[in-house]
């Protein structure tokens, strides 16, 4: 497990983080196709180049004299490039319809991106309009003071928050993301969902979580002096119980 974990890890960074949403797992799959098919592609390229300097360096053999071009050759270097295009095109398309394919949803995220911290609200959940009310706060990032007191040993330095965003796992999310002053990018390895926040634009996104946990990310557009310092931290719990964790807080 050293190259999967809900949060960047030191390892040199080579793989993905485990996935843990319907889309994530898809491209880590997609991932892992590509990747076979490539290395293939430079064993091949590699072999050849050895057979060519092998058999036709004009010094030390005479097969050149002989050799001047192949048909077959031709037709093999032009028709195996175009299989592997095709097999590569079928499951990039579909993985790309389904990042954007928008269910009917069961909850939406507001997200808002701002110089340098996020703002969450959640209106249109069913205890939301049962009792009138948004659930809406900020999360900024925790200063090192705070990570040094003995309580909070253990938390990340520059990805924890003062406020987790908590969502269902399980469920059907629509993110609706936007930024107040500059660009921001809201974005999580383990969703497989890095989505810009443009000012004056509303960018949509859907989330299905597959398992809870503690997931981490950052903002992934230069933003400013602080771009560095805008964790974000999300908080999946089964839907039982998000109902009653989410509800004390309003």
């Amino acid at each position: 497990m050293i190259f999967f974990c809900d949060a960047p890890i030191s390892s040199f960074q080579f793989g993905f983080q485990e996935p843990a949403s319907i889309n994530m797992e898809g491209i880590y799959l997609f991932n892992a196709h590509l990747l076979f098919i490539i290395i293939n592609i430079v064993l091949l390229v590699w072999w050849l180049l050895f057979i060519i300097c092998e058999n036709f360096l004009d010094f030390q053999s005479n097969k050149i004299e002989k050799f001047t071009h192949s048909n077959i050759i031709e037709i093999v270097w032009t028709t195996i490039p175009a299989l592997i295009l095709i097999s590569l095109a079928s499951p990039s398309f579909s993985l790309l319809y389904s990042l954007d394919e928008i269910t009917n949803p069961e909850l939406s995220l507001k997200i808002l991106g701002h110089q340098w911290y996020w703002t969450y609200e959640i209106s249109d959940y069913k205890f939301c309009s049962s009792i009138n009310k948004e659930f809406k706060f900020s999360c900024y990032l925790l200063t090192n003071e705070f990570l040094k007191d003995s309580n909070n040993l253990g938390l990340f330095r520059l990805l924890e928050t003062n406020k987790r965003v908590i969502l269902p796992t399980n469920t059907h999310i629509r993110l609706l993301i936007s930024a107040v002053d500059v660009l921001h990018s809201w974005t999580i390895p383990s969703f497989g969902i890095k989505v810009d926040a443009c000012p004056g634009r509303l960018n949509q996104a859907n989330l299905f979580i597959k398992r809870f946990g503690i997931f981490f990310g950052q903002c992934s557009e230069i933003c400013g002096v602080n771009h560095g310092f805008m964790p974000i931290v999300v908080l999946a719990c089964p839907s039982e119980h998000f109902y009653y964790m989410v509800i004390d807080k309003i």
